[in-house]
C-alpha cells in the first residue's frame, strides 16, 4: 500500500555546515549540500512524532558553497585513552562550509510500521483520521512561530542557525550555479532510523551519481519508503 503524501518545507541558513563525506576520515570535509538524513534530522527538530515518517525529497541552495578550515578540541569519549587519562583533548581539524542557506522540502506519510510504535503515539495515530495532514499542519504552524523539538543544527550541534522559518521574499535560489557532480552521497547510516538501539547494526546507504543542476539537489525516490514494509 503507498500512502498518501503530504509536502513540508522549510527554509534554514547558517554561519557555518558540516554534511560530513564518510570517505574523509578523522579530518571530515563537507558534502556542497546536506545529505537525506540530515534533511529528514532538521525537519524532526522543528517537529517529531514516530506516527509519521518524513521523505526528503530535495534541497535548494540559496548561496554558493563556500568551504573554511575549522578547528576545534574535542574532549569526549571517543579519544585515545592516552589522552582521556592524561585529561587532554583531541585537536580535530574539519574543512567546512560558511554562509549557508538551503530551501527543504519533504514528504510526510503515516509510519507504516504501526506495531513498532510507542503507546501514545500509537493511540494519537487511532484517533487521527490522516497523520500525515495533521502532521503537516502542526508543522506549519510551529515553523511560523519559530518553536522546535530540540535545537536544530547544521551538521555539528554546535552549528546552529541563524534562521529557520517560512521561505523568505530576499531569498533566491543560486540557478547561475555551475552542475557540482556527487559520486556519492550517504543516505542514512541505520535503516531504521530512530527506531535503532544499542544492537542497531551499522547498515550505511549511499545515493550514486548525484548533481547538484542549477543549485538544486534532489534525492532519489525509493519506492519501498514510501509502502508498508
Amino acid at each position: 500500500m503507498i500512502h498518501k503524501t503530504y509536502q513540508v518545507s522549510m527554509e534554514v541558513a547558517g554561519d557555518t555546515a558540516l554534511w560530513t563525506r564518510p570517505d574523509t576520515g578523522d579530518s571530515p570535509c563537507s558534502y556542497p549540500a546536506p545529505t537525506y538524513s540530515a534533511v529528514r534530522g532538521l525537519f524532526e527538530s522543528i517537529l517529531w512524532g514516530p506516527a509519521v515518517r518524513i521523505i526528503p525529497r530535495k534541497v535548494e541552495l540559496c548561496s554558493a558553497p563556500q568551504y573554511h578550515s575549522y578547528a576545534t578540541n574535542y574532549g569526549g569519549p571517543l579519544r585515545k585513552s592516552s589522552l582521556i587519562s592524561k585529561d587532554n583533548n583531541y585537536q580535530l581539524f574539519a574543512t567546512v562550509l560558511t554562509g549557508v542557506c538551503y530551501r527543504l522540502y519533504a514528504d510526510v506519510i503515516p509510519n507504516p510500521n504501526k506495531e513498532k510504535l510507542p503507546d501514545r503515539a500509537r493511540e494519537w495515530d487511532r484517533r487521527t483520521t490522516s497523520p500525515g495532514h495533521a502532521y503537516q499542519e502542526m508543522f506549519n504552524r510551529r515553523l511560523l512561530r519559530g518553536q522546535s523539538y530540540m535545537t536544530p543544527f547544521l551538521g555539528w550541534s554546535e552549528f546552529t542557525l541563524s534562521y529557520f522559518g517560512p521561505f523568505r521574499e530576499t531569498t533566491k535560489v543560486c540557478k547561475e550555479l555551475p552542475d557540482i557532480h556527487i559520486p556519492s552521497m550517504l543516505r542514512r547510516v541505520f535503516l531504521t532510523g530512530h527506531e535503532s538501539n544499542e544492537r542497531a547494526i551499522y547498515q550505511a546507504v549511499y545515493d550514486m551519481d548525484l548533481c547538484i543542476h542549477q543549485g538544486v539537489l534532489e534525492y532519489p525516490v525509493r519506492e519501498e519508503e514510501y509502502r508498508d514494509q
